[in-house]
């Protein structure tokens, strides 16, 4: 803005727009009222602000966040990634940089194996097809069934029908439990995830 005409304290007297500065040049009395306006307006504030400060400060604290190594299960390589477990719920899952594997990327499927413990759709429970429509049934029913109708199939077309196939994520202790149990139901067909 284009000063007119200042007088000799400073004082801006008139300016082009018709519009008037404070003198810079500022009085006792009128600091002292400026101060005593802003005091007032802080002072009638000042409980508002102390009552949401107190407010924060009592609210519950967020369960603690706990982080899980562990080794994604969609194929064999053996990924690596943290689990982050909130009150026993799966919340989230962050890269596990120093895992000697993959070091801490994750394909799309090991980037989403929270999305197969937390879905809606995951099984909980044996389910069997009964007339179009699935049943919910027990282990014990599930098991029996199961066992009947693979002794039904050996029968009928030998040891030979069946194919055990096992992932490679099993230790090797459940992998030589698998092909003994193979062995044991006469046949040779057992292989796992990770030759396949």
């Amino acid at each position: 803005m284009k000063l007119t005409r200042v007088n000799g304290n400073g004082t801006l007297l008139s300016s082009p727009g018709g519009l008037g500065v404070l003198n810079p040049l500022v009085d006792r009395r009128a600091f002292l009222k400026a101060a005593g306006i802003g005091v007032g307006i802080g002072a009638s504030l000042a409980p508002s602000l102390i009552r949401e400060v107190e407010a924060q400060e009592k609210a519950p604290q967020a369960p603690k966040l706990e982080q899980y190594k562990s080794i994604c299960t969609k194929c064999a390589v053996g990924c690596g990634f943290i689990g982050e477990v909130q009150n026993n719920v799966w919340v989230s899952q962050e890269p596990w940089f120093d895992h000697p594997i993959n070091q801490g990327s994750l394909c799309a499927k090991g980037a989403a194996a929270r999305s197969g413990v937390i879905s809606e759709k995951r099984l909980r429970y044996p389910m069997k097809l009964e007339g179009g429509k699935w049943k919910r049934i027990t282990w014990d029913q599930a098991m029996s069934e199961i066992s009947a109708k693979l002794l039904e199939i050996r029968k009928k077309d030998g040891p030979d029908a069946l194919h055990i196939n096992f992932s490679a994520h099993q230790s090797n202790e459940n992998g030589y439990a698998i092909r003994k149990w193979g062995a044991m139901w006469g046949t040779n067909n057992c292989d796992f995830q990770a030759r396949i």
